[in-house]
């Protein structure tokens, strides 16, 4: 992807065919190849430019779905910056971004905001159309094979656990040789909606330990801190006998430690993170169109991941500025198409939206206007 900056959002922009043949080289298929989509838009006829900020656990996709995006409506332009979901949603709110990308949904005192881009007496919508589960990150010398639970988890993030041969953490990996090192925990600096759901996590499952309420800043002064998902990756690169929470796109070569679940000692997997938003409901009280999932933290289904994020684009329900609403509708249009969806998923190891839950969001986009 080529880098650039439109003010002082630094973007991922997909723009010309260069470009594009690049992307496809290194991205394989990335989409659909027929200008019409399920729903009758007519990709052809788009043109204009988009502009969105926000999760950068979603970066890997959205470099997907523009590049994709690309090969079906070449007069579009789409610019991504990945600068945090908090962020994204400023951004957004204020009217410097055209949609959002944001790992949790619009807070209700957000939604009482005046969105500077939606038509007067009119508000924002969220749309799931990323599904990631988080790692527990590891880079200890010696260990390539732990196990964790949520509250050995709560006591590590939260500086309670302070040395990596803690009786707690031997006792969940009785045949490791874990180091008598101290213990270097990375978390992210920034406004973050992994944050968020790590924390939603921990404090469902360990509440005892992890006493702060979930929040999408981190609560505990410990350890050292980065911004966004790449940040984040890059400290774990240069540190030592450390660990983290990631979005799993951005996990690269780290080790990932396995979860205890229910009784289950559980992998990290695509398909156990779809499956706790299958077993998940969508969040009573919100508006039609809006579809905030209420993550089951507790799920311990046989193989089921309830550390995972669920990533949503945010949207005006209706623009003031009905071409750019009707951009907008196109390329989240597209985002939701099994063919974005699948591409996604090879691309960043997310999970592809359910069957349901894809009928449900393509009527969500539909609605925009």
């Amino acid at each position: 992807m080529n880098i650039k900056r439109i003010g002082s959002i630094a973007t991922i922009a997909i723009a010309g065919a260069v470009v594009l043949s690049s992307c496809a080289a290194n991205e394989g298929s990335t989409g659909a190849s027929t200008p019409t989509s399920s729903s009758g838009t007519d990709y052809s006829k788009l043109s204009g430019t988009l502009t969105g900020s926000g999760s950068s656990a979603q970066q890997t996709a959205e470099a997907t779905w523009a590049a994709g995006f690309q090969n079906v409506a070449s007069g579009v332009t789409v610019n991504y910056s990945p600068d945090g979901s908090g962020a994204g949603r400023k951004n957004f709110i204020s009217g410097a971004a055209d949609f959002a990308g944001s790992d949790a949904a619009l807070k209700d005192e957000e939604l009482s905001s005046t969105f500077a881009l939606c038509k007067a007496g009119t508000k924002a919508i969220d749309i799931p159309v990323y599904i990631s589960p988080i790692a527990i990150a590891y880079k200890v010398d010696g260990v390539k094979d732990l196990t964790l639970d949520a509250k050995t988890i709560a006591g590590i993030f939260s500086g309670k656990i302070t040395k990596w041969n803690d009786p707690q953490i031997a006792s969940l990996n009785k045949s490791a040789k874990l180091p008598a090192s101290n213990i270097t925990v990375v978390h992210r600096s920034d406004d973050s909606g992994t944050t968020q759901n790590f924390s939603q996590y921990v404090s469902a499952n360990a509440g005892d330990v992890w006493t702060q309420a979930p929040s999408q800043t981190f609560p505990y002064q410990v350890g050292d801190s980065a911004k966004g998902t790449s940040g984040v990756a890059s400290a774990m690169a240069s540190a030592s006998n450390a660990i983290t929470y990631i979005d799993d796109s951005g996990a690269g070569t780290l080790d990932k430690a396995k979860l205890v679940v229910g009784s289950d000692t559980t992998e990290i997997s695509a398909e156990g993170a779809a499956q706790v938003v299958t077993d998940s409901k969508v969040v009573a009280g919100r508006a039609d169109n809006d579809l905030a999932i209420d993550i089951n933290r507790k799920d311990t289904a046989k193989g089921a991941w309830p550390l995972v994020l669920v990533s949503y684009a945010i949207a005006c329900q209706e623009y003031k500025d009905a071409a750019k609403g009707t951009l907008v509708k196109g390329y989240l249009d597209y985002v939701v198409s099994k063919d974005a969806q699948d591409a996604a998923a090879t691309q960043a190891k997310s999970a592809a939206l359910s069957s349901d839950l894809q009928t449900k969001a393509a009527k969500a986009v539909a609605s925009i206007k």
